[in-house]
C-alpha cells in the first residue's frame, strides 16, 4: 500500500446539497487519504442552511464550505483530480471542463433534498447523506493502490447503481 493521497471532486449543478455533503463526507471518512472538493456548472453562491445545519449537528467541519463554480477548480495551480463524481443528473449531462491528469469519472446521482420546501426538507437531507454515506464507504473499500483502471470503471459505475441512486429507477444497462 502506498502513501498516496488521492484527490475526488464531487459535482453538481448548484454546489449548495448534494455536492457539499459529499465533499464533507469524503474528507472526514478518507482519514486524510483522500481530500475532497466540490464545485457546480452554475453554482447558487451559497451552501443550503439545511447542509450546514445537519453537518454541523453531526460534527463535521464546515469551515470553508462554499458553492463555488468548476472554473474555480480547472485553473492553473488547481489540485489534479484522481476520481471526479456527479452526484446530480443535471450536471452529468453537461460538457464539463477538461480536467488535468485524466481522473477516473463515474455518475453518483442522488435526488436533490433542496428541491423539498417545508416539513420533509430534513429528512430528504438525511437521506442524501445517508446514501451518499453508503456509495463513499463503497468507493473507500476498494483496493486504490492495486486494481486495474478497467475494474475500477465498472466498480465506480456500480456504486452510482447502489441503494439510493437515481440511476436505479433506469433501465439497465
Amino acid at each position: 500500500m502506498t502513501d498516496k493521497a488521492y484527490n475526488v471532486l464531487f459535482l453538481c449543478t448548484g454546489n449548495s446539497a448534494r455536492s457539499i455533503l459529499a465533499e464533507a463526507l469524503m474528507n472526514r471518512m478518507g482519514e486524510g487519504r483522500f481530500r475532497a472538493y466540490s464545485a457546480g456548472s452554475f453554482p447558487k453562491g451559497n451552501v443550503h442552511p439545511q447542509a450546514l445545519a445537519l453537518l454541523e449537528e453531526l460534527g463535521f467541519e464546515t469551515q470553508g464550505l462554499r458553492s463555488k463554480s468548476w472554473d474555480e477548480l480547472s485553473q492553473p495551480g488547481a489540485p489534479t483530480f484522481d476520481f471526479i463524481f456527479t452526484v446530480c443528473d443535471n450536471a452529468a449531462g453537461e460538457t464539463c471542463p477538461i480536467w488535468p491528469g485524466k481522473p477516473m469519472s463515474a455518475h453518483w446521482g442522488i435526488d436533490d433534498p433542496a428541491a423539498v420546501e417545508g416539513p420533509g426538507q430534513r429528512e430528504s437531507f438525511e437521506r442524501a447523506l445517508h446514501f451518499l454515506s453508503n456509495g463513499i464507504s463503497l468507493f473507500l473499500a476498494l483496493p486504490h493502490d492495486s486494481i486495474d483502471e478497467m475494474a475500477m470503471e465498472q466498480k465506480l459505475k456500480e456504486i452510482g447503481r447502489a441503494e439510493g441512486s437515481t440511476a436505479r429507477t433506469e433501465s439497465a444497462e
